[in-house]
């Protein structure tokens, strides 16, 4: 399993402070993309025990609260599917006040009748969710959480826009 990247202390992704996790490999190559380096699938880093280990020490990292940040390249393709769960689960079990946001290039309503397994499991883990592709034409850098206007935040909690 491959990944991109990761930020330890990010304050530009979500509200607070933030570990932000870049899975490797998108089917959807939105022009303008912020992230061109993550759509080779077989770019970026090999996963390993240590990486996931990074993850979880940073969300606490100096006594320190930060919340989960996971993009991309497309987390919930069936590619990354299994290593988005993953790492989702661990930190659940591990650190479970950390608030979990995930973006994706598929709508809400793709994701609730997709193939893979653990989407679904994905979708019941996770707290926030910014779907839907980015589309440059729809380009807005004033958003907060989204570089596109068709972009939405939605607080899988209560199955609401934010």
């Amino acid at each position: 399993m491959q990944y991109s990247g990761l930020i330890l202390n990010d304050i530009t992704a979500a509200p607070g402070l933030c570990v932000s996790f870049f899975v490797q490999g998108c089917p959807h190559r939105c022009p303008g993309c912020h992230n061109p380096e993550t759509w080779d699938f077989e770019g970026g880093k090999e996963f390993t025990s240590g990486t996931l280990d990074s993850i979880i020490n940073g969300l606490t990292a100096q006594g320190i609260q930060r919340n989960l940040c996971i993009m991309g390249g497309e987390p919930l393709c069936t590619e990354n599917a299994f290593l988005t769960f993953l790492v989702i689960k661990e930190v659940k079990d591990k650190v479970p006040e950390a608030k979990i946001y995930v973006w994706t290039g598929y709508t809400l309503e793709q994701l609730n009748s997709a193939a893979h397994p653990r989407v679904k499991d994905i979708l019941e883990m996770a707290d926030v969710l910014i779907d839907g592709p980015y589309i440059e034409q729809e380009r807005d850098i004033t958003l907060p959480m989204r570089g596109s206007r068709n972009q939405r935040v939605i607080d899988l909690s209560k199955k609401k826009m934010i």
